[in-house]
């Protein structure tokens, strides 16, 4: 082997070491994120078991849908659920700060509310939260944007915001969709 074969033959092997030492490096990352953070994004983590949650809790019946908490902050609270949204519809105020948080029984479901930052996927076993202020009021479309089944395509709600002076919580701080 002449001199000049011999110094290509130690270029490639060093390139050949560069390229298995980057790829030795992305396979650490990847298994050290994964024990690290259980499979899951490195974000605000709240679980809930989903086949109880409509039994009691924050996610029972009687608790879906918008309020208005001691402290004057709203939260919508929306169940995601092959193939419906519940409840179908709900009332928040026009620019004030509202929370949604979002659950599901069954499968995962996408959230988008268009013309807004709210776009999140729900996961089952996990709280999903979102925080945004409505600019204008009117009513926003919310489909599901995540294949959940056959009917996938129907699985739509819609978001009310009014203006505060229409945000008219009932004694017990709860806010519905009635007859506009």
């Amino acid at each position: 082997m002449s001199t000049e074969e011999s110094t290509i033959a130690r270029s490639e092997l060093r390139w050949t070491a560069v390229v298995f030492a980057a790829i030795g490096v992305v396979f650490v990352a990847i298994v050290s994120a994964t024990l690290v953070f259980h499979e899951q994004p490195p974000s605000h983590r709240e679980t809930i078991d989903p086949t109880t949650m409509h039994l009691a809790g924050e996610f029972a019946e009687g608790n879906l849908g918008t309020s208005l908490g001691p402290d004057g902050g709203v939260t919508t609270r929306i169940v995601a659920t092959q193939f419906a949204f519940v409840p179908q519809c709900a009332v928040v105020p026009q620019g004030k700060p509202v929370t949604f948080r979002f659950a599901s029984p069954d499968v995962i479901h996408g959230i988008l509310i268009t013309g807004t930052n709210v776009n999140t996927m729900v996961v089952p076993g996990y709280v999903s939260e979102v925080h945004t202020v409505f600019a204008e009021s009117g009513d926003y479309l919310m489909p599901c944007h995540e294949f959940c089944g056959l009917g996938h395509g129907e699985m739509m709600a819609h978001i009310r915001v009014v203006p505060p002076a229409q945000f008219n919580p009932d004694k017990n701080g709860k806010v519905g969709c009635g007859p506009r």
